[in-house]
């Protein structure tokens, strides 16, 4: 079994802040929550574009900075009134350090 990739300390997100981690296919934007849960979603909303990593977060949710879609960072589903989703992707929290699974990488660089 491939081992997971570090993507770094969680003390380098600030509490409900993001990060943007750049891959082949895109940025993806990796979430603190103020329990410091962490999540990991496309960087792109699917509305017009906004950075979600400069969205607000609260919750378990992210609001989009440009036009306030907001979207569940658990499912990747925009909640009430919109329309749409984005990816998520498999991360995990050790020793205070943030994984998130090869696959996801690599299926990113093959698309």
């Amino acid at each position: 079994m491939t081992e997971w990739i570090e993507l770094g300390s969680i003390t380098a997100i600030p509490v409900r802040g993001a990060r943007c981690v750049k891959t082949p296919s895109g940025k993806i934007a990796v979430f603190r929550t103020a329990e410091d849960q962490v999540f990991a979603i496309d960087n792109r909303c699917p509305h017009k574009g906004g950075p979600l990593a400069e969205g607000i977060v609260h919750g378990t949710s992210v609001t989009c900075p440009l036009h306030n879609w907001v979207f569940d960072l658990e499912t990747g589903e925009a909640q009430g009134a919109d329309e749409g989703s984005v990816q998520t992707y498999p991360v995990k929290v050790e020793n205070g350090l943030i994984f998130i699974a090869p696959d996801v990488l690599m299926q990113m660089a093959a698309e």
